[in-house]
């Protein structure tokens, strides 16, 4: 063997050495687990037993005949058609007003961007007593406006929208996203707008929403994926420990990963929900995969970057 290819095999072996930490945390903590979690899915299993395999049945049953998880599945498809893109509308806002040069805009960028990395629990005790409809703030000053206040999570049709206005407590981590997007867009395209007298609304379609495009891909992905995996709010706040009593009014906040808890830890059941996590899995994969095919259409990239 040569000197230069017994240099490459030890550098390729000293990359893996570096790297070792993560492969082992990746195949222990997730690969692990996932290639568990599949074969769990095939059997009954109630963790005070051996597993018993059952093939397809877990799918079976629950792609035909389980109405809690169709139920589960139109409430968390309700929650991501609203919460992302209303998410990202008002993240994209603040990020405009916080990349303009005012006093302060340092404070404020922070004061924004901490309630998305405050414990989820504590912010649900919180929005329960906001959202609380005899003594919450938030029917209180509606009273005062004259207006009775909806019951929010005890109104089947008001439990899933206060939860989508609870979302929008969280959307710092996606406005510093687009904040640093728009510092990235080069000040000539703007300087080049106002030469060819373009006004702010042209210089935003024509200048800002297609430089950040790609920030808005990433926001919208990993949006889809959140949105799609909303548990804490939904047991904290509507949540309850009986079996068969799912979240909120009439089910209306049972979300596909309450359901999974609830098989899991309430009936142990943990074979079908293992097969409910896959099928999630499965719909979030193709919801990504599709948005990356559709990006093609109106993501741009500048030379160099694709």
């Amino acid at each position: 063997m040569t000197m230069s290819g017994t240099g490459h095999i030890r550098r390729t072996f000293e990359g893996y050495l570096f790297i070792s930490p993560w492969l082992a945390g990746f195949i222990l903590l997730t690969a692990g687990p996932m290639i568990a979690s599949l074969y769990l899915s095939g059997t009954s299993w109630s963790m005070l037993s051996s597993p018993v395999w059952v093939g397809a049945q877990n799918y079976t049953r629950l792609l035909g005949d389980d109405h809690r998880f169709g139920v589960s599945l139109l409430n968390t498809l309700y929650y991501v058609a609203l919460a992302v893109p209303l998410g990202l509308v008002v993240s994209l806002l603040l990020a405009l007003l916080l990349n303009r040069r005012v006093p302060g805009r340092g404070l404020f960028r922070t004061l924004f961007f901490l309630p998305s990395i405050t414990n989820l629990v504590a912010v649900s005790l919180l929005w329960m007593w906001i959202l609380n409809p005899e003594y919450g703030l938030l029917n209180g000053a509606l009273r005062m406006a004259g207006i009775d206040g909806p019951l929010w999570f005890q109104s089947e049709q008001w439990a899933k929208p206060a939860l989508v206005v609870m979302s929008l407590w969280g959307t710092g981590g996606t406005m510093i996203v687009f904040l640093a997007a728009l510092q990235g867009i080069p000040g000539e395209l703007y300087e080049a707008a106002d030469l060819d007298g373009a006004g702010a609304f042209s210089k935003f379609v024509h200048i800002t929403l297609p430089m950040i495009s790609p920030a808005f891909l990433f926001n919208l992905i990993v949006g889809i994926i959140g949105g799609s995996q909303v548990f804490t709010q939904a047991f904290v706040m509507t949540g309850s420990a009986e079996p068969g009593s799912e979240g909120g009014p009439n089910n209306a906040t049972l979300f596909v990963i309450l359901y999974l808890y609830k098989k899991a830890f309430q009936e142990f059941s943990m074979g079908y929900a293992a097969s409910i996590a896959w099928v999630l899995f499965f719909l979030i994969l193709v919801a990504t995969i599709l948005q990356m095919k559709l990006a093609r259409r109106w993501v741009y990239y500048e030379a160099g970057e694709q």
